[in-house]
């Protein structure tokens, strides 16, 4: 049954930064090539540098990463002027270095979301110490499985720009919001080759909330899916706003922006 077309693909070269658009691309288990296949390491702590926790980190939103030849990242500023890591460690006014292996049991601090709305980015709020890919292969830095997909139907239910949810694929599809609620465990299949399945809803924590480059803070982001959407994501956590969904790749193949998605 076709249940929309891709509109956007999305890839974050360095985790919690910005991303680059693509028209095209491969994808394995391991997700859309060279996705948040780098990331930022807090020396002083040992965990992966994540804007979940914004009181320390809602400034990496503000840079953006992308993949030249060969596979190499660049970063650059605000300004879109290359930084480096010294550079950026004084911008963000800790020490940080850019990794590409995922240590064991490297983890991110995920500030509770609904605190954040409350008292805002700078206040001390309760967090939690996240594992990084639980439903991911070895290697990159996702936060839970390889490919998340939201549709343009959430998008246009909450009113904000995909942007803030850090998707890799944007669907096209018709109906009300989080329509892709009714994925969860089935099969997707993608152009000739890719077949997924889709696992989890994703929860939301406080980033999409965030400035993100030139986007503004948007509160709805996060506080729509609070009123709308509140699923329990898996067995024995609490119900979560959530939009979007996280997904696994079953037969690796080529996605190109209009390509047409079956749920099998």
């Amino acid at each position: 049954m076709r249940v929309g077309t891709v509109e956007r693909l999305r890839r974050y070269p360095v985790k919690s930064l910005l991303g680059e658009e693509l028209s095209r691309a491969e994808a394995d288990g391991r997700g859309l090539a060279g996705d948040r296949a780098r990331a930022l390491l807090d020396v002083a702590t040992g965990k992966v540098a994540s804007a979940k926790h914004p009181r320390l980190w809602a400034g990496l939103l503000g840079y953006a990463a992308s993949t030249a030849d060969g596979g190499d990242v660049a970063i650059a500023g605000p300004d879109g002027r290359a930084v480096d890591e010294a550079e950026l460690s004084e911008a963000l006014g800790r020490k940080v270095t850019l990794i590409a292996e995922r240590p064991p049991g490297a983890a991110v601090e995920r500030a509770v979301p609904e605190q954040v709305l409350a008292h805002g980015i700078e206040a001390e709020v309760d967090f939690t110490v996240n594992e990084l890919g639980r439903a991911a292969p070895d290697g990159g830095f996702f936060d839970f499985a390889p490919l998340h997909l939201i549709t343009s139907s959430t998008l246009d239910a909450v009113g904000v720009e995909a942007e803030r949810y850090r998707p890799n694929l944007v669907i096209r599809t018709e109906g009300e919001g989080f329509v892709e609620n009714a994925w969860v465990g089935r099969e997707l299949a993608i152009g000739p080759t890719l077949r997924l399945r889709v696992l989890v809803p994703t929860p939301r924590c406080a980033v999409p909330t965030l400035r993100h480059g030139p986007l503004p803070r948007r509160p709805e982001a996060l506080r729509t899916p609070a009123e709308r959407n509140r699923l329990v994501p898996l067995e024995g956590m609490p119900a979560l706003p959530c939009a979007g969904v996280y997904a696994q790749v079953l037969v690796p193949g080529r996605i190109e922006v209009g390509d047409e998605l079956r749920l099998n």
